[in-house]
């Protein structure tokens, strides 16, 4: 009998009368290596999405008094269903009526701004994607020209718009589109765990998200003055490039917090109701957008015997 043969005879006559006898592996560092310790938690699969619960933990991080931006419109955002046909027979601009008189015209006006944004205009322009529609009095026709506006954008193959109402005292951007008012731009400013994501709304148009103004709040006004503002709009117009960010905001000359919003922006729309508006108050308007580079100008609701169309525009750069 081989000396092998031999041990492994004596190792089983040591197990039969009970004596555990352990085994060594041959190679020392394998010895010596503790087997790994199984998962506390389990990985999640690649390409899932993190677990709901996960989330509140993510946004309390969120520095405080900043709107977070982790989920804009990748998300938790609704969806909307806009009536395109009742907005085609108020004479607005929608994706089935691009051959209209009134799609042709803000085709006019949307020209130049995009190619501010897009850094394709004569000279650059800093937060060009980040544009502001006002007008120096209330109801010379601004929400309905920025809601044209986006609209038109949103019809382009390489833009995608954000339209903000930022009329917090007055808002007029849901109504035009006949949606009821949500949570928006004012619960961001006042709930820093509040993402956008989370009150953001997608539209049937395929290019085409809103920004309520939000829940009412007795210093919604101040609110678009304030630091946090000032982050959130910076936020926008630096994480989303290609993304347009319409700001349908207060008038001029009936609130100071839209000067405080337009010195933010890169370029400004200002709506002038034709045969209405004084030239003293326009003048007066257009000196309070000094700090921005662009201010183009579009002449609202023209009599066809003045413009050969109903709706009018007249665009000039400030320097």
């Amino acid at each position: 009998m081989s000396i092998i043969e031999q041990a492994a005879e004596r190792l089983e006559q040591l197990r039969k009368a009970g004596i555990d006898v352990p085994l060594v592996d041959s190679n020392p560092a394998q010895a010596a290596t503790p087997a790994p310790a199984a998962p506390a938690v389990a990985p999640v699969a690649a390409g899932l999405a993190t677990p709901d619960a996960a989330l509140p933990q993510a946004r309390a991080s969120a520095e405080p008094g900043r709107p977070s931006l982790g989920g804009l419109g990748k998300k938790r955002s609704q969806r909307v269903t806009l009536d395109l046909a009742r907005l085609q027979a108020a004479g607005m601009v929608t994706p089935d009526s691009s051959n209209s008189k009134i799609a042709g015209e803000f085709r006019v006006i949307k020209r130049p701004l995009l190619a501010n944004a897009q850094g394709k205009g004569v000279t650059p322009v800093e937060r060009g994607n980040l544009i502001m529609v006002t007008s120096a009095l209330a109801g010379e026709g601004k929400s309905f020209v920025a809601v044209n506006l986006a609209m038109s954008i949103a019809m382009e193959v390489d833009s995608r718009v954000l339209l903000v109402d930022g009329d917090v005292v007055a808002p007029g951007v849901m109504r035009t589109l006949g949606l009821t008012e949500s949570k928006g731009l004012i619960n961001l400013l006042t709930t820093p765990s509040l993402d956008v994501g989370d009150v953001l709304l997608k539209t049937n148009v395929e290019r085409l998200s809103i920004l309520p103004a939000g829940t009412a709040h007795d210093r919604a006004s101040e609110l678009l003055a304030s630091d946090a503002m000032a982050r959130l709009l910076g936020d926008l117009a630096t994480r989303y490039p290609e993304r347009i960010v319409l700001f349908d905001s207060p008038p001029l000359l009936a609130t100071t917090e839209s000067r405080a919003l337009a010195s933010h922006m890169g370029q400004i729309v200002v709506v002038i109701e034709a045969d209405r508006t004084p030239k003293g108050t326009v003048e007066d308007a257009l000196s309070k957008l000094e700090s921005c580079p662009v201010v183009m100008t579009v002449l609202n609701k023209a009599v066809e015997s003045e413009l050969g169309s109903y709706y009018g525009y007249r665009s000039g750069k400030r320097s």
